[in-house]
């Protein structure tokens, strides 16, 4: 099968879905379970390094098929809305990149997930409330400590304002080690009485 039938209708069916929203025991969620607060996370899809997924987030990230990552949005939105654990989020943010790294790529990913997403789960979006202020090293190939390392610093919340009392979801392309994920958790902090989640399109 070629990458560019990838997303045909019988392929989306056969997209390796996760089913983790509902469940507060899903490896997701136990990956930060003791480390930051959080009301629920999940991924969509299993990532694998040689699978369908991994080819449809390269075409995202590296090959500007903004069409694909909105499509992927829909269907990221389109899983929440039927969620109980995720029904009372307000306000959906994308992990932020560092300016300069969304002038070189041209676009954030994650905010195009988002995009997508608001399509089918209407939230606010203050896209401009949590920023990364710090250009870090790619965190490829980083152990997990690094990685906390490299970006426990990186994220700054510059309006808490807009997320005060409120249950905020952070959308990323990719879950790993969840260090990325959890810096933007700590900058969150700084907003009061503000409860966080987590949902990604894949998790490796």
């Amino acid at each position: 099968m070629r990458f560019e039938d990838c997303l045909c209708l019988g392929c989306l069916e056969e997209l390796p879905r996760t089913r983790f929203h509902d469940d507060p025991d899903n490896r997701v969620e136990q990956q930060f379970k003791g480390k930051v607060p959080l009301v629920a996370a999940s991924a969509m899809l299993h990532f694998s390094s040689t699978g369908m997924v991994q080819r449809i987030l390269h075409r995202i990230k590296y090959a500007q098929d903004l069409e694909v990552a909105r499509l992927l949005g829909r269907l990221m939105g389109e899983e929440l809305a039927a969620s109980k654990r995720f029904a009372d989020v307000d306000a959906v943010l994308a992990i932020p990149l560092h300016p300069a790294k969304q002038r070189q790529r041209g676009y954030n990913q994650s905010q195009l997930l988002v995009d997508g997403m608001l399509e089918t789960w209407p939230k606010e979006n203050p896209k401009h409330a949590l920023v990364r202020h710090t250009r870090t090293a790619t965190q490829t190939k980083r152990g997990r400590l690094d990685r906390w390392r490299n970006v426990k610093d990186a994220f700054v919340l510059r309006d808490a304002d807009a997320l005060a009392g409120k249950h905020v979801l952070l959308v990323d392309d990719v879950v790993t080690t969840g260090a990325t994920i959890e810096g933007c958790i700590g900058a969150i902090a700084a907003a009061p009485d503000t409860r966080v989640s987590v949902f990604t399109a894949a998790c490796a």
